[in-house]
């Protein structure tokens, strides 16, 4: 069960990375030139209350510079490496190895 919720994650996370990477993509087109949106952009774009909401909870509940070296560290690179990162991690934590079966040999 939780195998499957893992890989679940992981097919949400890679989803997201590719929606990322299409409109990296498609921004890429429009202005001629690389174009590889932050995740603290996108994430402010979406729902700036919940970005404000994850800085307050990281900075009381943790060190501040926690917040201020690692988190801002994952949010400064692009959005769809982190969900592609992510969704590979769930992927590998949800995988499940086939059984080796057993050769019988006629002889």
């Amino acid at each position: 069960m939780f195998r499957f919720l893992f890989r679940l994650a992981a097919m949400v996370s890679l989803s997201v990375a590719v929606i990322m990477a299409v409109l990296d993509a498609t921004r890429m087109v429009a202005v001629s030139a690389l174009v590889m949106t932050p995740l603290k952009t996108s994430w402010n774009r979406v729902s700036p209350e919940t970005l404000g909401a994850a800085e307050m909870f990281v900075r009381e509940k943790f060190n501040p510079l926690v917040w201020d070296v690692a988190v801002n560290w994952v949010l400064a690179l692009p959005g769809f490496v982190v969900f592609l990162v992510l969704a590979f991690l769930l992927y590998a934590i949800g995988y499940r190895r086939a059984r080796p079966q057993a050769r019988h040999v006629a002889g």
